[in-house]
């Protein structure tokens, strides 16, 4: 049995933790509100903004899934820069099977609907929050642990209904021609926990890198009509977007195919499937 570290450990770290703690292995949750952090995982409590010294001994993986408190420069860098610096040196002295790090697939910016992979390139010059995802990336992949690096797209599940409150409450519109791209909470617990179970089978196995999507990209308009009918609500007002709204909004077809392709199956692989049972 392992003994795992998850740094951040909130929603996703918290039902990930619980399942791999079902499963036999030591977990440990590491958060600045540790009392949020539910039994079987052992919580620390501690400040990711300074240096961490109550790391248990003799961990053999981490995953550091670590939300930004705010839109801002100052929390992103927090979040993704220092606190993966401080989570390293706290590290320093243990040997690690492997580090995961969640990032987003915001680090893509394409905008033509392009098709997009693994071997995709990144924004070069984006706003704060790419840069400072990016970062945190170099950060870890430079470290002396292997690691993987999961860039998941739009989160939904319990407790992530914006979308369906949105368009329940009549406030929302959407973009002509605009591709989007998600996954629903239990696919993302359930391909952190596959990743670390192929690890455990055979570290060579996993890649360095995985988007974390279902297997439908599929036009905003489409997803928030579907959901307009499935409440019974009026229709969303569909909107022509102008150039400038197109270079502020990322548009494009995120592939699964790698992750697909480790053995993973998805348990929503549709948006259908998942807000269906939300709904």
């Amino acid at each position: 049995m392992a003994n795992v570290l998850i740094v951040g450990c909130g929603d996703l770290g918290c039902r990930l933790g619980t399942k791999l703690a079902e499963s036999g292995h030591s977990v440990y949750g590491l958060r600045r509100q540790a009392d949020l952090i539910p039994e079987p995982i052992q919580a620390i409590q501690a400040n990711l903004s300074v240096p961490i010294t109550n790391l248990p001994d003799k961990l053999d993986y981490v995953y550091y899934i670590v939300s930004a408190g705010k839109y801002k420069d100052p929390a992103y860098y927090q979040a993704y820069v220092l606190g993966v610096k401080n989570t390293l040196q706290a590290l320093k002295s243990q040997k690690i099977k492997r580090f995961f790090f969640v990032s987003s697939t915001s680090v893509f910016g394409q905008e033509d609907g392009e098709f997009v992979n693994e071997l995709s390139p990144t924004i070069e010059n984006g706003g704060f929050s790419t840069k400072r995802l990016l970062e945190g990336e170099t950060l870890v992949n430079e470290s002396r642990f292997p690691s993987t690096i999961i860039r998941f797209g739009g989160i939904y599940g319990p407790g992530r209904t914006h979308l369906i409150d949105l368009v329940m409450e009549g406030k929302v519109h959407c973009m002509e021609g605009v591709w989007s791209n998600r996954i629903h909470t239990e696919d993302c617990v359930g391909i952190l926990n596959h990743l670390f179970e192929l690890n455990e089978a055979d570290a060579n196995q996993v890649d360095d890198l995985y988007i974390g999507v279902d297997d439908t990209p599929t036009l905003s308009c489409e997803v928030y009509d579907w959901l307009a009918e499935q409440l019974s609500v009026p229709d969303v007002e569909h909107i022509e977007p102008k150039e400038s709204s197109r270079q502020m909004r990322s548009n494009k077809r995120l592939s699964n195919a790698r992750v697909r392709a480790s053995g993973y199956d998805f348990i929503y692989p549709s948006y259908e499937d998942g807000y269906r049972e939300l709904i």
